[in-house]
């Protein structure tokens, strides 16, 4: 499967950001909830695995909280390469917000 990702760079001390992280699925859930199904989170270590369904299909990947830094990294299915941009888009916009304040 093709892989996205990006890092969205933060000031906050790395337990901060891993606490607003926790409530990541929450964000999306309120913002896409029409749009977004089985959306599923654990922890292995400070990477926050992720998983849920858009439109019927199937999205995962994981978030780790470093120092100074976010940084996503997931999977994407070939039947959704043409929506990419958007999602990667999307996750960094809601990531950039967990993280600005």
């Amino acid at each position: 499967m093709p892989k996205f990702g990006f890092r969205v760079p933060h000031t906050l001390s790395k337990e901060e950001a891993r606490s607003r992280l926790e409530r990541f699925v929450e964000a999306i859930e309120a913002k896409f909830a029409n749009q977004v199904s089985d959306l599923q989170q654990t922890w292995e270590g400070d990477t926050l695995k992720f998983q849920f369904k858009t439109f019927g299909i199937a999205l995962n990947g994981g978030i780790s909280v470093e120092e100074n830094q976010l940084s996503l990294a997931g999977e994407i299915p070939f039947a959704a390469m043409m929506f990419k941009g958007k999602i990667e888009s999307e996750f960094r916009e809601q990531l950039e917000r967990l993280v600005a304040g």
